[in-house]
């Protein structure tokens, strides 16, 4: 298994600032130290001496502070943090034997969209999710995790040799939205959409879908019609992103207008929890996934396995039959 990295970057988020000033601290205390020490040293269990210790005391109570009741515009952006693990890393990390497949066999290879088999756990799957890059050349080739037509269509066509064989599907969704372009709309991008929820809502085979970041739109729903539906628990997951909504409603996207919108959205993992939009929240590890990737994706592969495990006691006529079920159900009203 690789293993994640611990986050050691300077990237900040703004409503992080005192936590840095901390970090900072406690890594210039450590230098002084023991040079070889970890940069930001949050392990309360090794003895730095006595300031040290005091420190990081402070910082994990200050990381629950932050953390309990994170407002959704924040979540928004721990959900983006460039360091936060992306679909790559998580099939790097416990997807054994993965082999990717590339091409649509109609138009070209989408970068934004991976797709392959491999295992996970004792499971034979498919794995796709949306791929954001990493570095700029990365991220420019990949279209900063925003699929055109053809990475829906490649990841229908892997889709339906996982059912041909008999595998279950995993998928995990990371993306702002699929991509708006003019080209990508000249080569059917509603349409491919479209015809992936249609053949997901029926594939013969158990999906499991897991938002790991950004839930945007119907680039996120092109892999997400699922048996099994889950969020990370800073992901968001949304018809529009809040910078959208802003712009629609007001007309300007401000900080003050994307934080009403987020809050109007309902986007957080524990407000699609309960409208029924998800099935599951997975915890992240204390302050968000980003700093703990290697935990993170330890959790996050128990989850798989445990799901995978359940969905395939069922028979394939009443796992289509429950999959119907959850799906109709989902934005169901009532009327006293």
């Amino acid at each position: 298994m690789t293993q994640l990295n611990e986050y050691t970057g300077t990237f900040e988020l703004e409503f992080e600032r005192p936590l840095t000033k901390l970090e900072r601290q406690i890594n210039e205390l450590e230098q002084q130290n023991d040079p070889s020490q970890s940069a930001i040293g949050l392990d309360p269990n090794v003895d730095l001496g006595t300031e040290i210790r005091k420190l990081r005391q402070s910082h994990t109570a200050m990381l629950k502070k932050i953390y309990k009741n994170l407002p959704p515009a924040n979540v928004v952006q721990v959900a983006r943090h460039p360091n936060r693990p992306q679909t790559i890393d998580y099939i790097n990390a416990f997807v054994k034997d993965f082999t990717e497949l590339h091409g649509d066999r109609a138009y070209g290879d989408d970068r934004a969209m991976l797709c392959g088999f491999g295992r996970i756990g004792p499971h034979k799957a498919l794995v796709l999710g949306h791929n954001k890059g990493k570095d700029t050349k990365d991220k420019i080739n990949a279209n900063f995790g925003m699929p055109h037509p053809e990475g829906y269509r490649k990841a229908l066509r892997c889709m339906k040799l996982a059912e041909k064989y008999g595998l279950p599907v995993v998928t995990f969704i990371d993306t702002p939205g699929a991509y708006p372009g003019i080209q990508a709309e000249e080569r059917g991008q509603a349409e491919a959409i479209a015809l992936n929820l249609q053949e997901m809502a029926r594939l013969k085979t158990p999906i499991v879908s897991v938002v790991i970041g950004e839930g945007g739109s119907g680039g996120a729903l092109g892999i997400a019609v699922a048996d099994r539906v889950a969020m990370l628990q800073y992901a968001w997951y949304s018809v529009i992103s809040p910078e959208g909504c802003a712009a629609i409603l007001w007309k300007q996207a401000t900080p003050e207008n994307n934080a009403e919108a987020a809050e109007a959205l309902k986007l957080t993992a524990k407000d699609n929890l309960g409208l029924g939009t998800i099935n599951d929240i997975i915890e992240e590890p204390l302050g968000s996934a980003y700093r703990r990737p290697g935990m993170m994706a330890d959790k996050l592969e128990q989850y798989l396995v445990g799901a995978l495990r359940d969905l395939k006691r069922f028979k394939t006529e009443n796992l289509l039959e429950k999959r119907y079920t959850r799906l109709r159900e989902i934005g169901e009203l009532t009327e006293a």
